[in-house]
């Protein structure tokens, strides 16, 4: 039930896109969940499993909570594994598919949240099929809280990848891999899915990167906007979109940053 061609790296994106999960970037989406004791909660697009592992400590602890994490990579399924997150599975979530036999404790299909973060904008081919798969496993009155990358999201460095690709002959409209709808277009979507949109927020955050801008796009464009590429071609456009970028995104240290804008929200279910 993974995607046909796995090609994220669990080691990869914790090395490079820790600031992900970082305590200070997760905590208005984790306070927004409000996760409690004894609650059963699915996150969709878990990653390597750090932020669901935090949940779990609060809806384990006094015994009788659940969570699951679900992703469409193997190697962030793996990790999670490893990271100590007991019931995974790998599944794609804009048609979520349950194993069988059920792994995931008591044979529990039926959650009171689903929670999920930075993995809605990897969604583009079926937003409404996530919504779909939330409505499938979450019980009515139950919440859908999450945060991903909104309208404005990486600004700067997406439209420098759109002028090189099409400067190239590509179409960068057919390989961008990115959702980043606004603030009205996701209330729509929730609202025709049948979920009371409770809050929804745009919010950018200047975010350091850890190393520099090249290695954020050989681990994010390398195997979605460029993976029709040869290694060669897909080095050109890396080190030219990184060019073009300098002015906005380095700073006088050396430093790489990029404007992330974060779409928050929690509906409740109506039916």
């Amino acid at each position: 039930m993974s995607a046909p061609n796995d090609t994220w790296s669990a080691s990869s994106y914790n090395e490079t896109a820790s600031f992900v999960y970082s305590s200070a970037n997760i905590s208005p989406v984790l306070s927004l969940l409000d996760a409690k004791p004894g609650e059963k909660i699915i996150d969709f697009g878990c990653g390597s499993g750090e932020v669901t592992l935090e949940i779990e400590k609060v809806v384990t602890s006094k015994g009788d909570g659940l969570v699951v994490g679900v992703d469409a990579s193997d190697s962030m399924i793996s990790k999670a594994g490893s990271n100590g997150l007991r019931f995974c599975f790998v599944s794609d979530i804009q048609s979520i598919q349950f194993p069988r036999p059920t792994n995931v404790g008591q044979s529990t299909t039926q959650f009171d949240a689903v929670f999920t973060n930075a993995a809605l904008h990897w969604c583009k081919r079926d937003p409404k099929g996530v919504l779909e798969s939330v409505k499938k496993v979450l019980i009515k009155g139950g919440r859908f809280v999450g945060e991903m990358g909104g309208f404005s999201n990486c600004v700067g460095v997406r439209s420098a990848l759109h002028h090189v690709l099409r400067g190239r002959g590509h179409d960068p409209v057919i390989l961008d891999p990115w959702y980043f709808p606004s603030v009205e277009d996701y209330r729509t979507l929730l609202e025709a899915h049948s979920f009371k949109v409770d809050h929804i927020s745009l919010t950018p955050r200047l975010t350091p990167l850890p190393s520099t801008l090249r290695d954020w796009l050989h681990l994010f464009c390398r195997h979605s906007f460029l993976e029709h590429m040869s290694d060669e071609e897909a080095e050109s456009v890396i080190e030219e979109v990184q060019e073009r970028c300098r002015i906005d995104c380095q700073d006088g240290q050396g430093k790489w940053w990029l404007m992330y804008t974060r779409l928050r929200f929690k509906g409740i279910l109506l039916e």
